[in-house]
């Protein structure tokens, strides 16, 4: 049953530049605080004893991190474009439903997963990079983390489902809880205990299950927009068409992305070393920084330009496209003059040796010239999810790990070295940019005609409506 403040929504709004401010402020502040928790992670294991060393094992297991990513990702992103457009097309049975599939999908992958991976974890580890010196520390992290695999997907998909019904608080919550519990936990089991990497695994996974228990949480507690009904855990095959018809794209580009990831690692380590390796892994928490205010503006358009296109209100979804593109542009810019000039500065808060600083600013150099470009490649990616574009969604999603960035890493270093392995990362975004603007092209065409003939009913709308307004009815 419906409750009342279902018949209104905060998506529901002509001042689309204040909702999506209104959005994507509380979603900085959740994924701020859950990225800065990733660097002082990253801090605490540089500043042990073979601190280096770790990091380096920590850059190994993150393909396999990303990898569990990719499945929640798919969950996710597909079910947030269903839910906010069922509910921008007022079916809110239909939102309810996809809240549950998503549950139990996210259930049945996390289970083959654990089983999957669990038992190879060495093999994989070998076929990423691990040098004999690595494999320890990679191992022993990522054991412990894929137990907590449920946990961590779970949460994903919620944040997401959450997010679509317009609400950004609780997401931001959930983000700054979970990140706080785990800084503390990892100052406990890293710095005071001396647990190293198994310490650092065991902070991560109990923060990811308390995250999980207080999304969980938003929906029994019924406050919630959408309500949670068992029923709904049941398969349904039209609600798993539409939510893996999109969410299919982000599972390819995270997947693929970890598939490059790891081919990535196998090139630094052959032409630059296990310092080159702990560096790549320094600066990966950089670029989450420097990449997290695009990333924000896109999670929080992506509800906006869904409900506003279910609600066939194209004017406002274009003018919500535009304000997010600005804006991600503009701070994208900004954090490319940041980085490229001063990361020497940055790296040392990491680890003080030396020939770790000097990799560092030189893996800033090459890889940070696309950043100005990164907001634009946000937000137009999220674009295509929100609206339910499926074919493009997909295509941007493959295009920019598996076209581009792929056969860069293959044949970039055969001329360039090591340096060419991180020359990888602007020349696949040149491409993917380029790739998008020509696909969201018909998209902003396809706005513009349907708010014009929008504003052309509107007076005919008017004028049928005025008798009835005059009688009383």
């Amino acid at each position: 049953m419906a409750r009342p403040n279902q018949n209104s929504n905060v998506l529901d709004s002509e001042h689309v530049g204040r909702l999506l401010f209104k959005l994507a402020l509380p979603a900085f502040f959740g994924m701020f605080v859950q990225t800065l928790y990733n660097v002082v992670n990253t801090i605490f294991i540089g500043h042990t004893p073979n601190g280096e060393v770790a990091i380096a094992g920590l850059s190994i297991v993150f393909p396999v991190q990303m990898l569990f990513m990719g499945f929640g990702m798919m969950i996710g992103m597909g079910g947030t474009s269903l839910i906010s457009r069922f509910i921008g097309s007022r079916q809110t049975e239909r939102a309810e439903r996809t809240l549950g599939n998503g549950i139990t999908c996210i259930i049945i992958l996390s289970v083959l997963l654990t089983a999957v991976l669990l038992p190879n974890i060495n093999g994989f580890l070998r076929l990423i990079g691990a040098s004999n010196e690595v494999l320890p520390y990679a191992r022993d992290y990522l054991s412990i983390i894929i137990y907590g695999t449920i946990f961590n997907l779970i949460g994903m998909a919620l944040l997401n489902f959450v997010r679509a019904e317009g609400n950004a608080r609780v997401p931001m919550i959930a983000n700054i809880v979970g990140a706080v519990i785990n800084v503390i936990l990892d100052w406990i089991f890293i710095l005071i205990l001396g647990w190293g990497v198994v310490g650092a695994a065991l902070g991560t996974v109990i923060a990811q299950f308390i995250v999980m228990l207080y999304l969980s949480s938003y929906y029994l507690s019924k406050n919630s927009y959408l309500e949670f009904h068992v029923k709904n855990m049941k398969l349904d095959p039209s609600i798993l068409k539409g939510m893996f018809a999109i969410g299919t794209s982000s599972f390819v580009q995270t997947v693929a992305s970890s598939f490059s990831a790891m081919l990535l690692i196998r090139e630094v380590v052959m032409y630059g070393g296990d310092i080159y390796l702990s560096a790549w892994g320094i600066i990966q928490r950089v670029m989450m920084f420097a990449m997290m205010p695009a990333m924000v503006i896109g999670q929080g358009v992506q509800p906006i330009l869904g409900f506003n296109y279910g609600a066939k209100r194209y004017n406002l979804a274009l003018k919500a496209l535009k304000i997010a593109a600005i804006a991600s542009s503009s701070i994208s810019l900004i954090a490319f003059a940041i980085l490229y000039f001063i990361p020497g500065q940055i790296v040392q808060i990491f680890n003080s040796d030396p020939a770790l600083i000097d990799a560092g600013v030189h893996v800033s150099h090459l890889i940070f010239w696309s950043m100005p470009m990164m907001g634009l490649v946000m937000v137009g990616t999220t674009s295509f999810i929100s609206i339910g574009k499926a074919v493009q969604a997909f295509i941007t999603a493959f295009a920019r790990p598996v076209l581009f960035l792929i056969p860069a890493v293959l044949v970039l270093p055969r001329f360039f070295g090591l340096s060419g392995v991180f020359l990888s990362f602007p020349t696949s975004d040149i491409f993917t940019l380029a790739l998008i603007i020509i696909l969201i092209i018909p998209v902003i065409r396809e706005f513009r005609r349907n708010a014009a003939t929008e504003a052309a009913l509107a007076p005919e709308a008017a004028k049928g409506s005025s008798p009835v307004d005059r009688s009383g009815t």
